[in-house]
């Protein structure tokens, strides 16, 4: 199997009567060994990042029942070396304003359109990037340092800068933003073997997207130098630069901005081509005003801070805010929204996805600057759009606070009332001594049942996004935080000063967070059970709509689960694939691709899975009903869904089956595929027991007899139809 690699053991030729169990583990998932609760495995195929395990010696493999354990561990895929997992945590609004073009709407024009907003906004962040990594080389440093004797913290390291011209000082100091651009590629360059036929066909899209955003990056930083330089008035050098500056910008916005021209089949090579160009004119750009800007003999305006930064920084803003508006009216304006069981889907996972990614890389930003001009001897000072974004990331944190416990405390009633519905089904004659328990068990499941409010907090938390980033506004019209909290809320002076302190902290503390997560996520696996989810889901989507986030780890997991299923088929009776939460959407998408042949002998089984509940409210137009009764299809209806109310992530596909629910159609295979169990098993010990049945949740439980129970069933479907 050529995206296996090399193999450290090979497995037998296998009996022609048994039958596989492969079990995917989901996010941020146990080592094999867990997995397939035994001490000792072997792995069979694959790598160390990915491979499938088995127990060891060979002889133990299969069981009494026919059927040969084994184990596919994908968990070192999204991250891998601890240098890439920490790496992540810079990449983080890149990744996450990527994965909101996958959550796009269903609708025929809404959906192409928020792909192209999604786009357009990724684009903004690494303008935003840019023009931080700008603010700290030629504002803080080149001109508000290197210019005054007030900064003596930057002095020493770049005093061979003291004797030169301020020209010269910029121009030598951009290089510095133009270093940045090639850390930003060196990050999300893709460092995972892919397989031989790739899930997602996107290398060519990212390359496109790249070229890009690289012209654009470029053009950013001359864009900065020649406004500043253009302060003391105009030469025609540095209009026309100026004029081809932007020129180069608009091409990029119209290539992203233009549905299906950057990733269209028949206008692929040509946006190629456009976007290579772009590159080499953005290069060619750069050096030349580099040159005229070191060269200029004139003099320079006297001014706080580098002239035309603070409007540029602002204009950025200002788009960004624009383009988040319109994503969210363009999707609460789908007429698709509503779906089966009258659930409303608006779609705003892409909108709210967004709007952090946004807040996120403004208020890193943002703080990047803030404290180099504090380690500068904070007479440097900073540009006053940097403090409204400092300020609003500090309000609207505060803001989603109050509302997520708002929202808390108000469901709680309805929760526990549907809680304690349940509860009285499953467990109408509890004896007094389980009333503790009983108790238990209905908070567990109240808890769970915050899932579905995520709706309601989605469109909160983007409201409060969208007021909290009209604050760029302020900035552009050059009004102070403290003297507009002073003017009309009558705050006392030096009060939004504290604000921003505590701000800077707050997103200092944010960034050590996240750089001591991944520390820990890569060095303990039961940390990294918890941190690695948001890395594990947000790199499962490729590279769609930012080129320099994480490579997707599905390209190479996914092709390898469907080879890895054909060899299996071709030497056993039948496979029976079993995916836990994560897992079973890996599962599903390389059912997909299996050929029928291969289909005829495969049989699913999930558990604790987020296919509906989930899923398909985030990513509607890619896992919908329609997608998921596919791979029913596929696999000639041959699966079940275990589910539990306790469960806050994993729910069922097409039905509850609660006690009480009306049966099932027997005309309806889709209806046949979910079965509900009952969490816990009982309340008291049973005879012989010293403890009562734990409370499984989300916990996989793949030694429990209703799962074990369900892999027979399923093993026993494959041996009757004799493969066929």
């Amino acid at each position: 199997m050529g995206s296996e690699g090399p193999q450290r053991y090979r497995d037998g030729p296998g009996r022609h009567d048994d039958v596989v169990e492969l079990r995917v583990h989901g996010v941020s998932g146990a080592g094999p060994e867990r997995v397939l609760d035994q001490a000792h495995v072997r792995q069979v195929a694959g790598d160390r990042s990915g491979g499938f395990h088995r127990r060891a010696p060979e002889a133990d493999d299969t069981d009494p029942n026919g059927v040969t354990l084994e184990a596919y561990r994908w968990g070192d895929l999204p991250s891998g070396t601890m240098a890439r997992t920490l790496s992540l945590v810079f990449l983080l609004p890149f990744m996450l304003s990527n994965l909101a073009v996958w959550m796009r709407p269903t609708g025929r024009w809404s959906g192409p359109g928020v792909t192209v907003l999604c786009r357009l906004l990724a684009l903004d962040l690494t303008l935003l990037y840019m023009l931080s990594a700008a603010g700290v080389a030629l504002d803080l440093l080149g001109w508000r340092c290197l210019g005054m004797a007030r900064c003596p913290a930057a002095r020493g390291g770049l005093a061979g800068l003291d004797g030169w011209s301020i020209g010269q000082r910029l121009a030598v100091l951009a290089l510095l933003p133009i270093a940045a651009v090639g850390f930003l590629r060196l990050l999300g360059a893709r460092r995972r073997r892919p397989a031989g036929n790739s899930l997602w066909a996107v290398e060519p899209l990212v390359g496109r997207l790249r070229a890009t955003h690289v012209a654009a990056a470029f053009a950013m930083v001359d864009l900065v130098l020649l406004v500043a330089r253009s302060a003391g008035g105009r030469t025609t050098a540095t209009s026309i630069l100026l004029a081809l500056t932007g020129a180069v910008l608009l091409a990029c916005v119209a290539l992203l901005g233009v549905p299906g021209l950057v990733d269209g089949a028949a206008t692929a090579r040509l946006a190629g081509r456009v976007a290579g160009g772009l590159r080499l004119v953005a290069y060619g750009l750069s050096v030349a005003a580099f040159a005229t800007v070191a060269l200029d003999p004139r003099g320079w305006p006297s001014s706080a801070g580098l002239p035309g930064y603070g409007r540029i920084i602002g204009s950025v803003s200002i788009v960004q805010m624009t383009l988040l508006v319109a994503l969210g009216a363009l999707v609460l304006c789908d007429p698709g929204r509503r779906v089966r069981r009258g659930t409303p889907r608006y779609g705003l996972g892409a909108p709210v996805i967004a709007a952090i990614a946004v807040g996120l890389a403004g208020a890193f930003s943002a703080t990047l600057v803030y404290w180099s001009g504090t380690l500068l001897g904070g007479a440097a000072g900073r540009p006053l759009a940097y403090n409204w974004t400092i300020l609003a990331f500090f309000l609207h944190v505060v803001a989603g606070v109050v509302v997520c416990g708002a929202m808390t405390v108000v469901s709680r009633r309805s929760r526990l009332r549907a809680a304690v519905a349940i509860t009285d089904r499953d467990f109408p004659t509890a004896p007094p001594e389980a009333t503790e328990r009983r108790h238990r068990v209905t908070k567990m499941i109240a808890r769970a049942r915050f899932t579905e409010r995520l709706g309601l907090l989605a469109v909160t938390y983007a409201a409060l996004a969208v007021i909290g980033l009209s604050t760029s506004l302020m900035g552009q019209f050059q009004l102070e935080p403290d003297q507009l909290g002073r003017q009309l809320l009558g705050l006392p002076a030096g009060f939004v000063g504290v604000g921003l302190a505590v701000g800077s902290y707050l997103v200092a503390a944010l960034l050590l967070a996240l750089l001591l997560g991944g520390l820990f996520a890569y060095r303990t696996p039961w940390f990294r059970r918890y941190v690695g989810v948001l890395w594990d889901l947000g790199t499962f989507w490729p590279r769609a709509a930012h080129p320099f986030a994480p490579a997707s780890y599905a390209d190479r997991a996914v092709p390898e689960l469907a080879d890895r299923i054909t060899q299996l088929t071709q030497r056993h009776a039948g496979v029976v694939l079993c995916g836990h939460s994560h897992g079973s959407a890996l599962l599903a998408l390389a059912v997909l691709r299996l050929p029928p042949v291969v289909r005829q002998r495969v049989a699913l089984l999930t558990y604790g899975s987020p296919l509906d509940r989930l899923y398909a409210r985030l990513f509607p137009a890619y896992l919908s009903e329609e997608v998921l009764r596919q791979v029913g299809e596929r696999v000639g209806w041959r699966w079940l869904n275990l589910w539990r109310d306790t469960d806050p992530v994993g729910g069922w596909i097409f039905a509850a089956h609660r006690p009480g629910d009306p049966p099932p159609d027997a005309t309806e295979p889709a209806a046949r595929v979910d079965r509900r169990l009952r969490d816990p098993r009982d309340l008291t010990a049973q005879p012989g027991e010293c403890r009562p049945p734990p409370l499984r949740g989300h916990h996989p439980g793949e030694s429990d007899p209703e799962f074990r129970a369900a892999v027979r069933e399923l093993a026993c479907r494959l041996r009757d139809q004799g493969g066929a």
